[in-house]
């Protein structure tokens, strides 16, 4: 890539076929918006959707809405929604209770389609909620099972005969570094194991195809790249093979074959509709419905196509302006092994992004060094890319991020 400046991305910002889609997000003057992959900008559609179902549903139509607005429908409805975003078809998707909720679920259905093996296989910079459920479950389960984490690259190699499921998260969540899931997922199936995938970093980023590639499970969070709110209800996907085979755990009463028969003795409903647990959270999925529909009429490659640019020109305008600044590249340089972010390392990463946090650049710090930056097509510009790059920079030749106020630790970080 030539020598990059403003101009020119404000260039690639007039040539961008989704530019205007922008337009369509709540984004503070003055604000570059860099962690959408953390948590999605706010719909403006999101705010008079919310207030028509509490002010009319709710305020009028009380407990009817359930009925009246299908409310009771809305876990399958939205679900349905996402399908089309990660390669699945109507019926195979589900919303409900959190991404670590739905993992446990998948992850112990998974197991008991497999009893005679009793080894997940994992990555060792996988995302610690996911590693922390499994752990959990084999502690339930007898310790009877054994967690086997290896570095991501070798986790095709550590695939055999004792591995029950391999539990990945399709883009890391430190180096935004992507699995190619098809090829993974055959490399698991080839050995007689499941795969469980995470989408959390990719449903409405990184174009995925669940159904395409064969897989087993899947689960994501709603709040980041889908724009759900913060908090957003989590969703789950099990392949049309699997969803009759097992009862999974948590048996909740709208899970059941007839939640209103009250019936003392559960019986798992058809199909997705049993990995619903408890009642669905009304308010929060109608924003996550309001996110969701911003991305329907967006093709997934033209998605990849603009994070893929985005990705490039923040890593080039960071490079060439902070050169021997002490920054290095930890997200893979090929944009075909990325996802939707780069992330780069520094020695005092945390009081450089409270510097830059404080200028109006927000990106995020991930434990122990590493400034992670977020690329969310529906509304970053490339001059977003630029003046944050340009910010990194100043800060750090200036040393601007060695005050006080900058070095003090925040509880979420």
């Amino acid at each position: 890539m030539s020598r990059l400046d403003r101009a020119r991305c404000a260039a690639l910002d007039a040539e961008d076929p989704l530019a205007a889609l922008r337009e369509e997000f709540t984004l503070p003057e003055g604000v570059v918006y860099l962690d959408g992959n953390s948590l999605g900008a706010l719909p403006k559609a999101t705010p008079d959707r919310i207030a028509e179902l509490i002010e009319r549903e709710w305020g009028e139509d009380l407990v009817t809405s359930w009925n009246k607005h299908g409310w009771i429908d809305m876990p399958r409805r939205v679900g349905d929604k996402i399908a089309r975003l990660i390669g699945a078809g109507p019926g195979e998707v589900v919303v409900a209770d959190s991404t670590s909720v739905n993992l446990f679920k998948v992850l112990a259905a998974a197991l008991s389609l497999n009893p005679g093996r009793k080894v997940i296989l994992s990555e060792r910079e996988n995302f610690p909620t996911d590693l922390y459920m499994a752990q959990g479950l084999i502690g339930l389960l007898g310790e009877r099972h054994g967690l086997r984490l290896v570095e991501g690259e070798a986790i095709a190699g550590a695939i055999d005969r004792e591995t029950a499921v391999v539990m990945l998260t399709h883009v890391n969540y430190r180096s935004g570094a992507m699995h190619d899931l098809a090829a993974v997922t055959a490399a698991a199936q080839a050995q007689g194991a499941l795969m469980l995938w995470d989408l959390a970093h990719s449903a409405g980023a990184v174009p995925v195809d669940l159904g395409a590639a064969g897989a087993d499970f899947a689960v994501g969070c709603g709040y980041k790249f889908l724009n759900g709110g913060p908090g957003a209800p989590a969703f789950v996907w099990v392949a049309p093979r699997h969803q009759e085979r097992f009862q999974q755990p948590l048996s909740g009463w709208l899970g059941h074959a007839e939640p209103f028969a009250f019936a003392p003795s559960y019986r798992p409903a058809p199909g997705i509709g049993r990995y619903v647990c408890g009642t669905p959270p009304v308010l929060s999925l109608a924003a996550l419905e309001a996110g969701v529909d911003r991305l329907l009429g967006v093709a997934p490659a033209a998605l990849r196509e603009k994070s893929l640019r985005l990705g490039e020109t923040f890593i080039a305008a960071v490079e060439q302006e902070a050169a021997g600044l002490g920054l290095s590249l930890l997200s893979p340089r090929a944009g075909e092994r990325r996802g939707s972010q780069a992330s780069f390392r520094h020695a005092e990463g945390w009081p450089v992004m409270q510097a830059l946090i404080a200028r109006g650049v927000i990106g995020d710090f991930r434990a122990p060094d590493i400034l992670r930056f977020g690329f969310a097509p529906l509304y970053t510009r490339f001059v977003d890319a630029w003046d944050a790059a340009a910010a990194l920079a100043e800060i750090l030749k200036t040393g601007a991020w060695d005050r006080p106020e900058f070095h003090r630790r925040l509880p979420v970080t």
